[in-house]
């Protein structure tokens, strides 16, 4: 099996970066995404190196501080945290940063995608990859934050994250669009959704998404890039045996649509 599942240090967003890594290693899998929060530990490349060695992982994706909970890491300008996330992919040894799409009042952003981001990837060696969003509803309606969030703005560009969670809430198919994208994916945000609208982001086999069969479909394509784990653990939080079985069930199960899915040589 050629395509590498990382898991996203995301599901321990309050814990110690130390920690996560040792449980991901622990429960089997070779890789990490490392979501960049207020842990500083996140933030050196450095000691992400150096807990990868000791852990016997590689650091497959940074995720640049794009969240509301991290929107003064880095300071507030997002090209700047975007630049300043490729710094740390290259002293690292990482080789994709994944960011957010702009905020519709942030012009500036929305002109630096369309223009500077192209390029980037041959300037720099690290691919800055866009993930897509969803809009956010509130009763029957539907408000949309984000720009070059959905399927006809995001043709433009090079690099993309697809992650199945908000594309159940945008109310796309996911193999459909995986199609529909193509070779653009260069990373994936695999997660489960609950079908009720919001983004859940649940282990897979516990939502309404045919993940298994989305994974085959991958496998079949031949699809090169990164699979992360990107999933909402708290409810096993204060069950550490219950927390590891998930993990391990997670990465088998990926595994094995993965190996069922690829060509016969």
């Amino acid at each position: 099996m050629s395509i590498s599942i990382l898991f996203s240090s995301a599901a321990f967003f309050a814990k110690p970066l130390s920690e996560t890594f040792r449980l991901v290693a622990d429960t089997g899998y070779t890789g990490v995404e490392v979501m960049v929060t207020k842990d500083t530990t996140s933030q050196d490349p450095r000691r992400m190196r150096e807990l990868a060695d000791e852990h016997d992982l590689s650091i497959g994706a940074i995720h640049a501080p794009c969240l509301l909970l991290t929107r003064k890491v880095w300071g507030t300008d997002p090209i700047g945290k975007i630049y300043r996330a490729i710094e740390v992919a290259e002293e690292a040894g990482v080789p994709t940063v994944v960011v957010h799409p702009p905020y519709r009042w942030q012009l500036g952003y929305r002109r630096w995608l369309e223009e500077r981001l192209p390029g980037l990837t041959e300037r720099t060696g690290i691919t800055v990859a866009v993930e897509n969003m969803f809009p956010v509803r509130f009763g029957e309606r539907g408000v949309t934050f984000h720009a070059n969030q959905d399927l006809d703005e995001i043709e433009g560009i090079p690099n993309i994250v697809f992650d199945t969670s908000h594309a159940a809430v945008a109310g796309h198919d996911v193999v459909e669009t995986r199609r529909r994208l193509g070779d653009r994916i260069r990373h994936v945000h695999l997660s489960d959704n609950a079908g009720r609208g919001w983004d859940s982001h649940l282990p897979p086999g516990e939502g309404v998404l045919d993940l298994d069969g989305f994974l085959e479909d991958l496998a079949t394509d031949g699809y090169g890039g990164t699979i992360s784990l990107e999933v909402d653990l708290r409810r096993y939080l204060t069950d550490d045996a219950r927390l590891r079985a998930v993990m391990i069930e997670m990465r088998e199960r990926c595994e094995k649509r993965l190996v069922a899915g690829a060509p016969e040589i």
